[in-house]
């Protein structure tokens, strides 16, 4: 399993990078329109995280991870056929790749696929 996106939503979005820019040695760049703004450094072995504001007044805070997957329509089948719900269903993020949200366990879970 590897993550291709964390993604930490927060009110906090500069904070946030400093804090883990400071503790782990990355650089935030700016905000990425494609990610809902997110400011992202590079993850060990690849991928991403991301940390945004919240897009809408409702979004509730969260941090969830983005398995990288190699068919999202057939994890996402997986997923709900173990009990998950399909909160997002794949889409198309120009120039990133293809994610989904789905909703299990109380969690937030995504998946991506390159």
């Amino acid at each position: 399993m590897k993550i291709q996106y964390l993604e930490i939503v927060t009110k906090e979005v500069d904070a946030v990078c400093t804090a883990y820019a400071a503790t782990n040695g990355v650089k935030f760049g700016e905000p990425d329109a494609g990610l809902g703004n997110a400011r992202t450094a590079p993850l060990a072995g690849g991928g991403l995280v991301g940390v945004r504001a919240p897009l809408r007044e409702t979004e509730e805070l969260v941090v969830r991870p983005y398995w990288l997957v190699q068919d999202i329509t057939s994890a996402v089948a997986s997923a709900v056929q173990a009990g998950g719900e399909v909160a997002v269903p794949p889409m198309e993020i120009p120039g990133h790749g293809t994610f989904a949200i789905y909703l299990q366990g109380g969690n937030d879970h995504g998946l991506w696929q390159l």
